[in-house]
């Protein structure tokens, strides 16, 4: 999609981006809601060194727990404020790590740049076409890779299908079911794992709605 019909959605981030760590998912500042992240990563990641692809990475919360434990990970994020944010923590934490802005459904990255692991976490809702970024997504594995979708299902305001005036239209707006996600996979890839993720520790609370992980393969892996 034109850079210039997801403006509207950058410049929404970006004017979030301050106060985007303060949520207790995203900040990670909360040493237990940061240590039930970096378990979760550990089971669902390669356990030796990979190069990840962390796309819709903020403020790059996850992608600094991915340099701690040792991984090689690149991270994409639609809004400029968000990017600059991910660079200085990853710096400030030691850490030499390549961030790109650009659109997340169709990454930045080059033709013959291939990953281990493609990581998205509650980025598809955003997105104006989620069936060709998963598409892409998969194409962007080695064999082997594995794509690892933590999103959910929650309810929205009113019956907009966009959170942004003047952005593209939205299908999954609101999130999407772990069942449509897995049968909107299914033709493409294997799905090797889904998990409810119930647990109030990952979120910082209690929650109500449905949050999840779904890891795939590609057809070719074996």
């Amino acid at each position: 999609m034109p850079t210039s019909d997801l403006a509207p959605i950058a410049a929404f981030w970006d004017t979030v981006a301050d106060a985007f760590d303060d949520e207790a998912d995203h900040g990670l500042r909360d040493r237990r809601v940061r240590a039930a992240w970096r378990q979760r990563l550990v089971e669902w990641l390669p356990r030796d060194p990979a190069d990840v692809l962390d796309l819709g990475c903020g403020t790059g919360s996850l992608t600094l727990l991915l340099a701690e434990l040792g991984h090689r990970p690149t991270g994409v994020d639609l809004s400029p404020r968000m990017i600059e944010q991910a660079g200085r923590k990853l710096s400030e934490a030691g850490f030499d790590v390549p961030f790109m802005v650009g659109d997340a459904g169709n990454p930045p990255v080059a033709a013959y740049d291939t990953f281990d692991v493609v990581l998205v976490r509650h980025l598809v809702w955003t997105l104006p076409d989620p069936q060709a970024a998963l598409d892409r997504w998969l194409g962007m594995l080695n064999p082997g890779g594995r794509l690892i979708l933590v999103e959910g299902h929650w309810d929205t305001p009113g019956g907009d299908d966009s959170y942004v005036s003047g952005s593209p239209s939205l299908p999954w707006f609101g999130g999407v079911p772990a069942a449509r996600l897995v049968e909107a996979l299914e033709p493409r890839a294997r799905v090797a794992h889904v998990e409810q993720l119930t647990d109030p520790m990952l979120w910082g609370k209690p929650i109500d709605d449905e949050r999840y992980v779904v890891i795939a393969r590609p057809e070719f892996a074996g």
